[in-house]
């Protein structure tokens, strides 16, 4: 039997009026069952009171009931996909993380897609962590729902056969038109539709000669690549202009950054200047927040070292950087400007103290600093306040202080005056230089090293590599005839490079 031609005990509707009244409005005129009364072959003899109250409750039904798509537009998941339209009125959804597109199948796919839940739809591997929490709850936030709804209406129409109830609240319930088995149905025959088609194509194909051709392929293929080329152009543009450094294409947000993009289409203009600096940094910063959050579990299960990387920037401010570290990941903490404090052991034992109480001594377990005798000093003290907190001193600190030594004995500090005299002479005459670069293979004499004293060995090592090139320059014709051969410095540097003992 029709849910519109149902036959419903009028004395029982009017007795469970007072109990609909507790319904909310828009869960009423999402429900076709409730509008039987308008279907039913003698509608119930209502006191002209009770008349009015229904003719008032009606005119608000079809308002609410008639705007589903409103109702839809507004739904949580419109903000991360892409919706289009070919020619043949088909809904392609595009999203906006992995830019997969799917053909059909409405808002409720998606959110399953979004939500990485499986069984309708492939999972989103590139939507974030807080996406997925919220589309979740989303959904069970729907199911809730529903089963309120299920047991307001069991209560007001327990007379009604379940079987008919259940039809009646799938009706009330689907987002869409059709159901997700009766859409796949049809999207297997429209592919059997269009294989048909293609076989028909292929023997149009075959019976003449000018089908044949594969011009159009070879259009598609000339466009594709040309706009592909007009948008490499137009990001090579904004990275000149900008400044940009090319190592930012090797940073892992950038190609999610443009599958974005293209996943939204033309229509995205990019954020504006005050959203990148305000709104969109807030964002990232909590974004941030919540990975170090989630890096705290492991530092309350595994333990986790903290670095303090003490150094001077170009403004000659002394600065001390606080890393922790654990097997999830390396994070950093803070940075601490000491320019206007003495580097001294209570000092340094206060902001230690200071870092492992927001990291929480129970976590901590080791820490990571320079060899100097103040931050000796402050980590002996450091663990005498907290017994499970134990030093050890930077092993780059400690190479650095080992090269230093070494360069302070009496024939490696002349040598490398002796090599310092060349490096000089060279790098501050453009013209010889110039000279040098034009041979094969050429690599720069003096290369910075990772700490301070190893640049002079780099250095070293370098002119020994490059001695063969040095002795042909100090024997050309080129330099001989050079006013530079016989300043001061260019006869010390040709002495130098000549002599064997280099």
């Amino acid at each position: 039997m029709p849910p519109s031609t149902i036959d419903v005990d009028h004395a029982t509707v009017h007795r469970r009026l007072p109990q609909l009244s507790t319904v909310p409005p828009l869960l009423l005129s999402s429900v076709p069952r409730l509008r039987l009364f308008h279907h039913c072959a003698s509608p119930p003899s209502i006191p002209p009171s009770g008349m009015t109250n229904m003719n008032s409750q009606s005119s608000e039904i079809p308002s609410v009931a008639s705007t589903p798509n409103i109702r839809g537009k507004s739904d949580l998941v419109w903000g991360h996909f892409s919706e289009t339209r070919d020619p043949n009125r088909k809904t392609t959804y595009t999203c906006m993380y992995c830019a997969k597109s799917f053909k059909g199948g409405g808002i409720n796919r998606m959110k399953y897609h979004l939500a990485c839940i499986p069984g309708q739809i492939s999972s989103c591997r590139s939507v974030p962590n807080e996406v997925r929490i919220e589309i979740r709850d989303y959904l069970k936030q729907g199911e809730l729902k529903k089963k309120a709804l299920k047991e307001t209406l069991n209560d007001a129409f327990d007379d009604v056969e379940e079987e008919e109830v259940q039809i009646q609240e799938q009706e009330a319930f689907e987002d869409e038109e059709e159901t997700y088995e009766q859409r796949s149905q049809k999207r297997a025959r429209e592919q059997d539709k269009e294989k048909e088609k293609e076989k028909e194509k292929g023997k149009e194909k075959e019976k003449t000669i000018e089908s044949t051709t594969s011009q159009p392929s070879i259009k598609s293929a000339f466009s594709s690549k040309s706009a592909k080329h007009r948008a490499n152009i137009a990001l090579a543009k904004w990275f000149y202009d900008a400044c940009i450094p090319f190592n930012a294409i090797n940073s892992p947000y950038f190609n999610p950054a443009v599958k974005a993009i293209a996943g939204i289409g033309a229509d995205f203009g990019g954020p504006s200047y005050h959203d990148m600096r305000v709104y969109l940094l807030e964002e990232c910063k909590k974004e941030l927040d919540l990975l170090i959050n989630s890096y705290r579990s492991n530092w309350r299960d595994n333990g986790c070292t903290i670095m303090a990387d003490g150094w001077t920037d170009q403004r000659q401010r002394t600065l001390i950087n606080f890393l922790v570290y654990c097997p999830a990941g390396l994070v950093f903490v803070k940075s601490v400007d000491a320019s206007d404090a003495v580097k001294d052991a209570n000092t340094l034992f206060r902001i230690f103290s200071e870092v492992v109480e927001w990291v929480r001594p129970s976590n901590v377990v080791h820490m990571v600093t320079d060899n100097a005798a103040a931050y000796k000093l402050a980590g002996s003290r450091l663990h005498e306040k907290y017994s499970n907190i134990y030093r050890s001193p930077c092993v780059a600190h400690c190479l650095n202080l080992i090269l230093k030594d070494i360069c302070n004995m009496s024939h490696v500090s002349s040598l490398a005056s002796r090599a310092s005299h060349v490096t000089k002479f060279v790098y501050n005459h453009g013209v010889i230089l110039s000279w040098l670069r034009k041979f094969d293979g050429w690599k720069e004499i003096v290369r910075p090293g990772i700490t301070r004293f190893a640049t002079t060995f780099i250095t070293l090592q370098s002119l020994s590599e490059h001695r063969c090139n040095l002795t042909s320059l100090v024997s050309s014709k080129f330099f001989m005839e050079h006013k530079l051969s016989e300043t001061t410095q260019g006869r010390l540097a040709s002495t130098i490079v000549l002599d064997r003992k280099l």
